[in-house]
């Protein structure tokens, strides 16, 4: 059997699954050497949400294990009631059927979906449309300046409308075209009928202006999606791809993450990334677990204990026993969990697109039917305009136009655009309109604690000496240390001496204690820095039972010299903010949730003193995601808010999606709907008061709009509206529309 064909059993169970779960698919053909799949489907199937089904399947797989032409011989997957069949440089996965069943199924070939190629063509895709609405803008601006004031002949800015029209109506005709192939006609096909009947009785800038608006949001549209690849495959490329295994010799050798099995035994430096979970089988280390868990200090990690991939190795040398293939690991299913939550996230159906089909044939045939009856019954001619009459086409255009659905197309955007603009003036990013009009709608909002509730950064709180008095010694000492240490602590007590102008001291004979903190000399005398265990032996060893343990929620750092004993505590503070923000939450009956890597003890003392609803601690990524759906799955509409990695999973599942900015992971960042980027919690508050007013205008907007084309088209149908009526009252309601729309710029910060 060719090396390419020869497929990862756990590959295999992924797509089993995949097969499985999907009614109508029947069997699935792999070409791995020609990167293509191709799938059976009996009966009707969306086409589209089948490949993109298909496409996230192969992607995770394809980023768990490297492709299908990774290792192992092709083996019957878990879904055992599946067949599988080698063929000539395919292989077949196949549902139990009779054998007159294929001769039914309508094969379907896809191309494999390459990560690297997906994001470029995202990005050309949102680029080119950004650029057709750009020309189409310009176009209609300069054109309607020309028409009004200036005295050029008409042919110049005629000719300005229609490269506007030509530019923005090319995607919307390319969409159009792809339906009208299936037998189907939608609002894309509606916007160019109604700017094909604009131009015919020469109302250039409605029809242009309805373009660039369809243009534009279509760019946006675009541009969110590319920045979605464009992360999943920034989280891919920074997990760990070489490992050093160590060999029963006892040599080391480089070997890929990918080709690692379980009880190898790798060797890990500091300030390297753990590459898989594992057990330390010896050595003694500490691990920044933040990207995971949340938790800003670091966690030490003696023999026998757990590590996971992506995490830091902080400064030990330690030797790792792999207990999870890299397809397990905690990063690789953060990256799964963001692919698979976000297609599991129904995409946010706009208005007109819900009821766009029946509107466009409706309009069409009102259209239609009235020239005949303006032809036919009244005796109108049908295209000849006289003095007295006009003609059955004229008054068919100017029904058409005005029951363009131009006012009802602005009424959302246009006040999205504003509450967008607004925020962004306030420090409120929203990552679409969806999510302005969704966070209205939440009646639950699950937070982080580390970096969300707290600032995620330690702090020195306390400074203590024994005997009392020499606090500043004591913090002299330590400073010098952990001048030359990165570690968080370190990083906290530096810069708090800093912030109080403490002179460090010289400091030689600088020493790592394995396991236990820092030795050196400090102006001369013999000083140590760092854990309780420095306390337990020797003539120090009687302080310990003098001294009560550090504060729940305290970190602890002990300082030693031959006359000096003396402890500093950290804590990782409460955001400035938390409590007020809280308690205005709960007075709009909204459930507040905490949800924490960290341990049950700390968090239940924090969500004491913040207030909070519910706690739920010691949680992981997949836990997060599990206690989202069972809100969402009780019918509750659930924000979570976050900052880090760890995050990113609950965040894609969530209704609605909000990060911290200042500190904020790109993960986080990039999964959010809204952004608070100056990393207060309080414009939590005021991102939700611009939702409700949002709502409130969007509603609005849609009254004046749809009111004005049932009023205008009645009057048509009836011959009471000419043409300069129709276009001013089309017009009219749109500039109402928007008008009201900038109310949103102007409003007033009220919290």
């Amino acid at each position: 059997m060719p090396d390419s064909l020869k497929l990862h059993a756990t590959w295999m169970d992924g797509l089993a699954d995949f097969l499985a779960d999907e009614r109508g698919v029947e069997a699935i053909l792999l070409n791995p050497e020609g990167r293509k799949v191709s799938i059976a489907t009996l009966g009707t199937v969306n086409a589209d949400l089948l490949k993109a089904r298909l496409d996230t399947v192969l992607r995770a797989l394809d980023a768990q294990f490297g492709g299908p032409g990774f290792t192992s011989s092709v083996g019957q997957p878990s879904a055992f009631s599946l067949q599988v069949r080698q063929l000539p440089n395919h292989v077949l996965i196949e549902k139990p059927s009779c054998p007159t069943a294929p001769k039914f199924w309508k094969w379907r070939e896809f191309a494999w979906p390459d990560p690297e190629e997906i994001e470029a063509k995202s990005l050309e895709e949102w680029q080119t449309l950004a650029m057709q609405a750009a020309i189409c803008g310009v176009a209609l601006l300069t054109g309607w300046v020309l028409e009004n004031f200036t005295a050029l002949p008409a042919t110049v800015w005629v000719t300005c409308y229609i490269i506007a029209i030509i530019a923005g109506g090319w995607d919307a005709a390319i969409d159009a075209t792809e339906k009208i192939r299936e037998g189907q006609l939608d609002i894309h096909f509606l916007m160019l009928a109604v700017a094909a009947g604009a131009m015919a009785i020469g109302a250039w800038t409605e029809g242009a202006l309805l373009l660039f608006l369809f243009s534009f949001s279509g760019a946006l549209e675009h541009y969110a999606l590319h920045r979605t690849h464009r992360e999943i495959n920034a989280l891919t490329k920074a997990a760990p791809k070489m490992a050093r295994v160590i060999l029963p010799d006892g040599s080391v050798e480089d070997r890929a993450v990918a080709a690692l099995q379980i009880g190898d035994l790798l060797q890990v430096r500091p300030d390297e990334l753990f590459a898989v979970d594992g057990t330390i089988e010896s050595g003694e280390t500490a691990a920044d677990e933040s990207n995971l868990t949340g938790e800003a200090v670091p966690v030490e990690k003696m023999k026998g204990e757990e590590v996971f991939s992506g995490t830091l190795n902080l400064w030990g040398a330690v030797t790792v026993r792999v207990d999870k293939l890299a397809a397990q690991s905690a990063l690789q299913k953060i990256i799964t969990l963001i692919q698979h939550a976000q297609n599991l996230r129904a995409p946010s159906e706009r208005f007109t697109d819900r009821f766009g089909t029946r509107y466009t044939w409706g309009v069409l045939g009102i259209t239609t039917v009235m020239f005949f009856v303006w032809w036919l019954a009244f005796h109108l001619p049908p295209f000849h305009n006289t003095e007295a009459t006009r003609s059955a086409f004229y008054r068919a255009m100017t029904l058409l136009v005005v029951m363009s659905p131009c006012a009802l197309a602005l009424s959302i955007p246009s006040a999205i655009l504003a509450a967008i603009a607004w925020g962004a003036r306030h420090g409120i990013l929203f990552r679409g309109g969806a999510a302005i009009e969704k966070l209205a709608e939440v009646d639950v909002i699950c937070m982080d604690k580390t970096g969300t509730l707290t600032e995620g950064e330690l702090r020195v709180q306390v400074i203590e000496s024994f005997p009392p008095g020499r606090e500043a010694d004591v913090e002299r000492i330590a400073a010098t240390m952990e001048a030359n240490s990165n570690h968080p602590i370190a990083r906290a007590i530096v810069a708090h001496s800093k912030q109080k102008g403490v002179e460090v001291g010289k400091l030689v004979e600088f020493q790592s204690l394995t396991g236990a903190g820092l030795r050196g000399l400090v102006n001369g005398e013999l000083s140590y820095v760092g854990r309780r265990e420095l306390m337990e032996q020797g003539e120090f060893a009687g302080w310990l039972t003098k001294v009560p343990d550090a504060p729940l929620g305290f970190t602890e750092v002990w300082v030693l010299q031959s006359a000096l004993v003396g402890r500093i505590l950290l804590q990782d503070t409460i955001r400035e903010g938390s409590k007020g923000t809280l308690a205005k939450l709960k007075e709009a009956g909204i459930e507040t949730v905490m949800l924490t890597g960290d341990r049950r003890a700390a968090a239940e003392q924090i969500a004491k003193d913040l207030g909070l609803s519910a706690v739920f601690a010691g949680l992981k990524p997949e836990d997060k995601v599990a206690s989202i759906k069972g809100f969402t799955d009780k019918g509750r509409k659930v924000a979570m808010v976050g900052d880090g990695v760890n995050d990113a999973p609950s965040l894609a599942a969530a209704y609605v999606s909000v990060a911290m900015g200042a500190r904020g992971s790109d993960a986080a960042l990039e999964q959010s709907d809204v952004v608070l980027m100056q990393d207060k919690i309080e414009k939590l508050l005021t991102a939700r008061d611009l939702s409700l007013r949002a709502r409130a205008i969007i509603r609005q907007n849609l009254v004046i709009s749809l009111g004005a084309i049932g009023l205008m088209a009645l009057s048509s149908l009836f011959g009471l509206v000419p043409l300069t009526l129709g276009v001013l009252g089309h017009e009219g309601s749109t500039v109402i529309v928007c008008l009201n729309s900038l109310r949103l710029l102007f409003a007033r910060d009220r919290r």
